[in-house]
């Protein structure tokens, strides 16, 4: 079950690794699966501008966006306190600790080698895909 509470979120503009046309589900020139970067890892890109993480390049997280911006410049909403829905990227398990791959969704850290990396902890399990409940410890 995913689920989120407690959020604190902030306002930042979408560059162009988020905002994604998304269109109306079923309608003709929608995406498939209609997901957009929705519940992935974003990190500052520009005055006021969001982007998708990726701590393989050691970027700083701020935060997991909440919304789907359909054109770039529009409002990203970023969550980044409390518990929110993120898209794992791999296996994960209820407490593990968690952090960003290359495509901005969560995996399970391996510590203390990834202690670094660590932007939240699992509250929930899911596979590779799946939207999971994730404690948020960003910086």
């Amino acid at each position: 079950m995913a689920y989120d509470e407690a959020i604190r979120s902030i306002s930042l503009q979408a560059d162009a690794t988020i905002a994604t046309f998304t269109g109306v589900p079923g309608q003709p020139g929608s995406a498939s699966p209609n997901g957009g970067k929705q519940y992935h890892f974003v990190k500052v890109t520009g005055a006021s501008q969001a982007g998708l993480a990726d701590t393989t390049a050691n970027e700083v997280v701020v935060g997991v966006l909440q919304n789907k911006p359909q054109y770039t410049g529009q409002a990203a909403t970023v969550a980044i306190r409390g518990v929110s829905r993120v898209t794992a990227g791999g296996s994960v398990t209820a407490g593990n600790a968690v952090k960003v791959n290359a495509t901005g969704k969560a995996v399970a850290a391996t510590l203390p080698a990834d202690a670094a990396l660590v932007v939240g902890v699992a509250l929930g399990s899911g596979a590779s895909g799946e939207i999971i409940p994730v404690l948020l410890k960003v910086s």
